[in-house]
């Protein structure tokens, strides 16, 4: 097989890897960093509220270096638009990115980003030079409208946040894929390597995880688990699937030298 660079593009950026992480949940920053390395990563989430970013020697940045990652500071904790904006504006001013996941929860059960908040949201940002990545629920209409007002991704989640639950949106994730011109990133629910694998034979991009390698017993070998998930469906996708059959096919010729051999 002759190996053909497949990079990830979003906006005016190449990633080799596909897998993105978040840094929550981990028991330790020890944990968290040799979990980031196993994993391969390039691009990470930091929630605003956990790192101080004017601080170098934040404990945080110690292991989420900008010399080492793609920072992707998010609006974890903004419940409407105009906090989002004010969380995106506070994370430029300190000069690692304009850049910004772009999350909108008001609701505080089962952590449902709100669409209409997002969008509102998205296009200031877009229009005060903001790179948006904005986590959705699987809507594809609202898909196309985020990506209509020039955000550089769409993020929809496989299943409720944190959950480990796993791909629930399946149809309306394949949609959002057909449809999308920007780079789909799954994002929220993967418990399982496997899971990273399925949303990738469909076609998505990347995919997001924290919680799952976060809370796993061994998450550095889990984290591995993911990245190898990550690439053999995205390798499964690229050098195309067989089609699906509707009965049994033998994989052995049903004629020749073994036939003969019977009939006589």
């Amino acid at each position: 097989m002759t190996e053909v660079v497949d990079s990830l593009v979003i906006a005016d950026r190449s990633f080799q890897s596909r897998l993105l992480l978040g840094t929550g949940k981990f028991s330790s920053l020890s944990t968290m960093r040799l979990a980031l390395e196993a994993a391969q990563t390039e691009l990470v989430t930091v929630a605003l509220r956990r790192v101080d970013l004017n601080q170098p020697q934040d404990d945080m940045l110690t292991v989420v270096s900008p010399d080492h990652y793609c920072i992707l500071p998010n609006t974890s904790g903004a419940r409407n638009a105009e906090e989002a904006i004010r969380l995106a504006q506070l994370a430029r001013s300190t000069g690692v990115s304009n850049w910004i996941k772009l999350e909108v929860i008001p609701d505080s059960r089962y952590l449902l980003p709100d669409g209409h908040e997002t969008l509102k949201a998205a296009k200031e940002l877009v229009n005060d030079g903001f790179v948006v990545l904005p986590y959705i629920q699987p809507d594809p209409v609202l898909a196309k409208q985020l990506e209509g007002v020039g955000c550089s991704t769409v993020m929809p989640l496989a299943s409720p946040i944190g959950s480990n639950q796993g791909v629930q949106t399946e149809a309306m994730i394949r949609i959002i894929i057909e449809q999308s011109q920007v780079p789909v990133v799954v994002d929220a629910g993967l418990g399982k390597p496997s899971e990273a694998a399925r949303v990738m034979e469909l076609g998505a991009d990347a995919v997001l995880v924290n919680t799952a390698i976060a809370t796993a017993p061994d998450p550095e070998a889990y984290a591995v688990a993911f990245s190898l998930a990550t690439r053999a469906g995205r390798l499964a996708y690229t050098s195309g699937m067989p089609s699906v059959g509707p009965c049994a096919s033998a994989s052995s010729p049903t004629w020749g030298a073994l036939t003969q051999f019977l009939n006589d």
